[in-house]
């Protein structure tokens, strides 16, 4: 086959987004949070979101997400990216406004400002990383650490009667009645990727139509802290993650 011949048969099956800078990263091999990313720029470009819609920063691994999106991003302090979205949603109406954040900043220090912005109802959407381990500070045991799993401290495992239970934010926001939609998805395979892009996309339809609080939990791998190969901390995804964490839709305001 003659290499004209060759070039016209091959087809390009994938790009990188507009909305996705073409930088250097520095989240570690495996992470999820480069998919995430990915994901949420390709709604921007096919949605035509660029001029409106505005993120919010966490502090964690992704505290430098500004640097990838290209689009207006702003920082918030650890845990109040809630906050700030209210803010920014309540004097741009219009905008699409969403809150990236991880265990540690949403289900720890952010607590209190993801269960009362959820309880209000605000026409805010928020990304929620959960990797079940503190990424950034170097491994510790998070709110979302399950039973039994080692981190930095807890060696042996999570222990119930000394740590207590991991937090399944979903079911627990679910109580609100200010929440509208809730869907916990990971990053483990092709397929589940193509599901997480598409609970975003509701989770901004969900503001679009004005009908209140939305997150997306995604389940997402962090090989360096649980001490895996990139290949194994997805199957530790499907096989035991999903266990203490079920994936599906756990509120829809339909």
């Amino acid at each position: 086959m003659s290499t004209a011949t060759h070039s016209k048969k091959r087809r390009k099956t994938y790009s990188r987004p507009k909305a996705l800078l073409d930088v250097p990263t520095h989240y570690c091999p495996g992470c999820g949070h480069g998919v995430a990313h990915k994901l949420i720029a390709e709604i921007v470009d096919e949605h035509g979101l660029r001029d409106r819609i505005i993120g919010t920063a966490p502090v964690g691994c992704a505290v430098l997400a500004y640097c990838y999106l290209d689009f207006d991003i702003t920082e918030a302090a650890h845990g109040r990216t809630p906050a700030v979205a209210t803010g920014i949603k309540r004097v741009h109406p219009d905008c699409i406004v969403y809150s990236y954040q991880g265990d540690g900043d949403l289900a720890a220090i952010g607590t209190a400002e993801v269960i009362h912005a959820a309880n209000r109802g605000e026409n805010i959407s928020v990304i929620f990383i959960n990797n079940a381990v503190y990424g950034m500070t170097q491994g510790q045991m998070a709110p979302t650490t399950m039973l039994g799993q080692r981190t930095s401290t807890t060696p042996e495992g999570r222990d119930k009667a000394t740590h207590g239970n991991p937090i399944r934010v979903c079911e627990l926001l679910s109580q609100l009645e200010g929440a509208a939609y809730l869907k916990r998805v990971t990053v483990s395979s092709p397929k589940r990727v193509r599901e997480a892009k598409r609970a975003i996309e509701r989770a901004f339809l969900c503001q679009e139509e004005k009908r209140g609080f939305s997150l997306v939990e995604i389940l997402s791998p962090c090989p360096t802290y649980w001490r895996m190969a990139p290949t194994e901390a997805m199957e530790f995804i499907e096989t035991e993650m999903v266990k203490t964490f079920p994936l599906g839709t756990v509120k829809d305001w339909e």
